[in-house]
Parts: C-alpha cells; sequence; structure tokens
C-alpha cells in the first residue's frame, strides 16, 4: 500500500492549521459548542410550542426562557446555603493559615532550616501576603467574572439562533450532498442531532440522581449544606472519568476543615467511592446508555485534546464531538476505519465485556 507524500502533507497540515483555528478562536467557538449540545435539548421543546400553533420566533424565545427559569429556580433554591457557606469560608482561611503555621515550625523544629523561627511573626507575614494578593486577585476574579457572562449572553444568543434557524441550517448542509445520497446525510444529521441529544439529556438524568443520593449521604453524615456539595460534586461528573473524583474532593476537605472529628471526612470518602462505584458500573452504562459508544481510548485522548486545546470546556464537549464525528465517519467509507477506531463495538471482546462489574459477580454467584 503506497501513501501519497502530498495526501499525508495536506491532511498533516489541516490538522495543524484547525488546532490553531480551534485554540485561537476558543472565545467564539466554546459558546456555538455549548450552544449546539443545549439546541439539541431544547429541540423537542420548541417542536412542542411549533404544534401548538406559537411562532418560530416566539417559541424559540420561549424554549430559551424555560432554560433560564429553571436554572435561575436551581440558583435561587442554592443561594441560601451558598450565603451560609460564605460565612465559614473567613473562618477556614484562619484554620488554614494556623495550620500552615504549625507544619512549617513542626518541620522547622525537626530539621531546623531556620534559627529562631516565630510563630506569631510567620502568621503576620503570611496575613500581609494575603492581604497583598486580595486585590490582584479580586481584579482577576472580576475580569474573569465579565468574561463568563459575555459567554454567558452569547451563548444564549447562539442557542436562540439555532432553534429558530434549524429548518435552514438543515437546508444548507444538505447542499453539501450529492441528490442521490440525500436520504443517507439528512440520516447522518439526525444521528449527530439524537448522539448530542441523549448524551446531554442522559448526563442532566444522571445529576440529578447523583445529586439526590450524595445530598442525602451528606446529610446523613451531619455535612453542612449537604444539598450545594452533594449537587455540585453531581454536577462535575459531566466531565469525563475525572469529574466524580473532582467532585468528591470538594466535600472531603469541607468535612475536614469544619469538623475536628477524622471520622467524618473519612465517611464522606467512603460515601463517594461507593456511589461513583455504582454510578460506574450501573447507573451510567443505564441512563447514558450507549449514546455515546465511545471506547474508553478515544474518550480519553478527547479528554486530554479537549483540555489542552479549550481547557474545562474542552474536557466537557470534545467526548460528545467525539461521538458524533464517529457518527460522520460511519456514513463515509474513506472514514469509517477512523469510526472503527473511535467506537466501542470493535473493541469488545465478546458477549462479556459489555456486563459490567455487579452483573459479572452476579453471574459467578449464580455458577457456583
Amino acid at each position: 500500500m503506497k501513501l501519497s507524500f502530498q495526501n499525508s502533507f495536506f491532511t498533516l497540515a489541516f490538522v495543524a492549521l484547525l488546532i490553531a483555528f480551534m485554540v485561537v478562536a476558543k472565545t467564539i467557538l466554546i459558546p456555538i459548542g455549548i450552544a449546539l449540545l443545549l439546541a439539541f435539548i431544547l429541540y423537542p421543546v420548541h417542536k412542542k410550542f411549533r404544534k401548538w400553533g406559537i411562532g418560530n420566533i416566539l417559541a424559540g424565545f420561549l424554549s430559551i426562557l424555560l432554560l433560564i427559569i429553571i436554572i435561575g429556580g436551581g440558583i435561587t433554591f442554592f443561594s441560601a446555603e451558598i450565603i451560609a457557606l460564605s460565612d465559614e469560608i473567613s473562618n477556614f482561611g484562619v484554620k488554614l493559615s494556623k495550620l500552615y503555621t504549625d507544619v512549617i515550625i513542626f518541620i522547622n523544629e525537626n530539621v531546623s532550616l531556620v534559627e529562631d523561627l516565630n510563630k506569631e511573626q510567620l502568621l503576620k507575614d503570611l496575613k500581609s501576603w494575603m492581604k497583598n494578593s486580595a486585590g490582584s486577585l479580586l481584579g482577576g476574579t472580576f475580569s474573569s467574572t465579565a468574561n463568563f457572562f459575555t459567554g454567558l449572553i452569547t451563548m444564549f444568543i447562539y442557542m436562540f439562533l439555532f432553534l429558530i434557524y434549524q429548518k435552514g441550517l438543515v437546508r444548507a448542509f444538505m447542499k453539501f450532498s450529492p441528490k442521490e445520497n440525500k436520504d443517507q446525510f439528512f440520516k447522518m444529521l439526525k444521528g449527530v442531532q439524537q448522539v448530542g441529544q441523549k448524551y446531554l439529556s442522559g448526563m442532566l438524568i444522571l445529576i440529578v440522581i447523583l445529586g439526590t443520593v450524595n445530598s442525602i449521604g451528606l446529610w446523613i453524615i451531619g455535612i453542612d449544606s449537604p444539598f450545594l456539595f452533594g449537587f455540585l460534586a453531581a454536577s462535575l461528573s459531566i466531565i469525563p472519568y475525572i469529574g466524580t473524583t473532582l467532585g468528591a474532593t470538594i466535600p472531603v476537605l469541607y468535612a475536614f476543615m469544619s469538623h475536628d472529628q477524622l471520622w467524618v471526612p473519612l465517611a464522606v470518602a467512603i460515601l463517594f467511592w461507593v456511589i461513583q462505584l455504582v454510578e460506574s458500573n450501573f447507573l451510567s452504562p443505564k441512563v447514558v446508555g450507549n449514546s455515546v459508544n465511545v471506547n474508553a481510548f478515544a474518550a480519553i485522548l478527547s479528554l486530554i485534546i479537549g483540555a489542552s486545546i479549550w481547557g474545562v470546556a474542552g474536557m466537557v464537549l470534545f467526548l460528545p464531538f467525539a461521538a458524533m464525528l464517529k457518527v460522520i465517519c460511519e456514513e463515509y467509507k474513506p472514514l469509517q476505519p477512523l469510526a472503527l477506531l473511535i467506537g466501542n463495538t470493535n473493541f469488545q471482546d465478546g458477549e462479556s465485556s459489555k456486563k459490567g462489574l455487579f452483573q459479572r459477580l452476579k453471574d459467578k454467584i449464580k455458577s457456583k
């Protein structure tokens, strides 16, 4: 098999230019990517409004308004807990400062790095450094907040445009297909839309289930603001593989800082470990299902590439984008090998590989 040097060069050059474009234009592309996925979710709502005789533009506006009401309701629900938690953050700062100075003094007493190290002076220097850093931190926070709200507004605008122009966009994309392949091309577009819709709707259901279970567990243990920490941890599960672990870190650290008993943070860690075990082996396959159908290697690679190009947003978006790319590649013969590399079916070794941990344990018990 001979590979054309010219074709290989142009392919690599195109990939390099595409990545460079995605890095440079990420402030534009990230809101578009998020808006596209959310538009897939809102499409059935928009379609329902249209069936009720509501105009296209008004139906799009009402769909966006419904999403804003749901988000606003969630923020309002957790606002009281957020305000109560903000009062404790200052106390955590004092505890962290004391813990820092105690550790430094302990190390110095055993290693003797600095002579006559004074604890009060060390604490005073730390407070002075924190005070000097507060100004730059506040400026950075203000800038980040302004960028966030700018991106949020543009995202809602893109979402609205995707909803009201969805038929025109489909007709425009259909022009890329030859007449004899119109049905196949439309099927591909429908498949891309369904992958995004099923993935995001499944993740939202999973977040609600995990948030409820997390909150009940934290409430039983005795953690303050259990619903806030429970749903915050569940929301981070949208980041593949590492999101659940990151989400568990926050309540564990809070339990460690707010309780003197060591069993409390240990109980929180065990709670999230058990929930993560159930989520990865039972909930995710059942709730999210085969909407993504991306193998572990492709998923981890998309996670790393997404983080490198778009940061946290890329970690969230690139997995469903990889699943959409697989759907597109499946419809074109030259790209079908790439679809096999991304997909999960080609790497499954028999029927047993489809079974989760609990199912395999159940089968072993039955066989004995």
